[in-house]
């Protein structure tokens, strides 16, 4: 079992800089102001020869109950009770705070082991106040700088003792724990499925996270724009792994002026592009608006999987109607994903968020879907006879031949006479017969032409 390691501490003493530093690729989102992080994130680390699972909370405050602040400490206390260790910092530079040192009486008194880290050690002043920390005590404090990567190995030599398996290793291979969601686009088919939930903010994303899960892994509330960063959650649902990536919320880019708006924009973007199967979650009041419609496209241009799940349809006055206003938005909207999956649900109440899933499994079998070559080529032959493509200056226009070289998404090329001149009306009309010949409705699907000749048949 692969050890882990929280990382805990008061707002901005460099915790996600430090997370980055462990993991090696910025993971998570790195602002100089408190509060950036809300939600604990989890990571493969590497330390020398150690690996282990490293968890990024939120910062540490004291707040009456209620308040986003309890909320995100109530994160953090989730988070350590996860681990095996727990990494307090603090900030070398500005010293030892009363914060640090009620929740150094809090660590205490949880039993777990604590190694104190001063963080921003990297000056003369930064090394004073970090010997402030031993009136914390909880040891020796360990002072690294975790921006420039300086105190590495003295963390190495904290840390060690903690994550021996006993087996002569030290912490061994990460496990399926991980959440790390940086990686090539395509994953090996015994991987975690690969689910991204994106939608505009306050739609109730985070919601369904917690109501497919079944716990409150990530913060919900009515404030829109709670969740700032790419938070990916491990789970198993019947048997199959899945890595499920919550998002934060897709304004319009012209909108995302600030720079931390950005950045969270930006890790939509890259939880989508390393997605295979995305959630694009609407509100069933505002019935795909052109910002749900925009994401949708985003979606289908990366070439993923897509489902659409209707939110808050239990508020809903009049369901039927809404249902085929609904699919009429669709069909004119997005024929691009023609045939996609909907649900109708409700994240809060749970109605109808059973369905969800066995949406997803569906639409991922479509999307990873491979035809054989003879029955593509079988398919093509009635489709021409049916419509024969249009003459091009008054010669004929040959289609030769069609294999698919790839899925995820599914992907053909067609040999033809003469690509360029191919009206695109008649590409459409191929698209279409592909989707409804084999059952690829809903996903993705390219179509490329070729100039060539079949190689199996002599050109008469």
């Amino acid at each position: 079992m692969t050890a882990t390691v929280a990382i805990l501490g008061r707002p901005n003493v460099g915790k996600s800089t430090l997370f980055n530093r462990l993991v090696g690729k910025r993971m998570a989102i790195v602002e100089p102001r408190p509060g950036v992080t809300r939600d604990w994130k989890s990571g493969e680390a590497r330390l020398g020869d150690l690996r282990f699972v490293v968890l990024d909370t939120p910062g540490l405050d004291a707040a009456p109950q209620g308040t986003l602040e309890a909320a995100m400490r109530a994160q953090a206390e989730r988070a350590l009770a996860r681990s095996r260790v727990a990494l307090l910092v603090f900030d070398g530079r500005g010293g030892v705070t009363p914060v640090d040192t009620h929740f150094a009486r809090w660590l205490r008194e949880s039993g777990k082991p604590v190694i104190l880290v001063a963080n921003k050690c990297e000056a003369a002043a930064g090394a004073a106040g970090a010997l402030e920390g031993f009136a914390l005590g909880l040891g020796d404090p360990v002072m690294i700088s975790a921006e420039h990567g300086e105190g590495m190995g003295a963390l190495y030599e904290a840390l060690a003792p903690f994550l021996d398996d006993g087996g002569g290793g030290l912490g061994g291979p990460v496990g399926q724990d991980s959440g790390a969601t940086e990686g090539v686009r395509d994953v090996p088919e015994d991987g975690p499925l690969r689910l991204a939930i994106v939608g505009r903010p306050n739609v109730g994303k985070s919601t369904l996270v917690n109501r497919l899960v079944g716990e409150e892994r990530v913060l919900t509330g009515p404030e829109p724009g709670i969740t700032r960063d790419a938070i990916p959650v491990d789970w198993v649902y019947q048997g199959r792994r899945i890595r499920l990536v919550d998002t934060a919320g897709l304004r319009r880019r012209a909108r995302a002026t600030e720079r931390l708006e950005r950045m969270t924009v930006a890790a939509t973007d890259r939880a989508i592009r390393l997605a295979e199967v995305v959630i694009l979650v609407v509100d069933a009041g505002v019935m795909l608006e052109r910002q749900d419609l925009a994401i949708a496209r985003r979606v289908a241009e990366e070439g993923r999987a897509l489902v659409i799940a209707v939110n808050k349809w239990d508020l809903m006055a009049s369901p039927a109607q809404a249902l085929r206003r609904l699919h009429d938005r669709i069909e004119r909207s997005l024929p691009q994903s023609k045939g996609v999956a909907t649900v109708t649900m409700s994240a809060l109440t749970g109605e109808n968020t059973d369905r969800l899933m066995p949406a997803v499994l569906r639409a991922h079998e479509t999307w990873t879907r491979r035809i054989p070559t003879g029955a593509l080529n079988r398919w093509l032959r009635a489709m021409v006879e049916a419509h024969p493509p249009p003459a091009a200056r008054g010669r004929p226009l040959r289609l030769r031949y069609v294999t698919q070289t790839k899925a995820r998404p599914p992907t053909f090329v067609l040999f033809t006479s003469r690509p360029r001149a191919l009206p695109e009306s008649y590409l459409r009309y191929l698209e279409n017969g592909l989707r409804e010949a084999f059952g690829l409705a809903g996903t993705p699907l390219r179509l490329t032409l070729r100039r060539g000749r079949n190689p199996y048949v002599e050109d008469s």
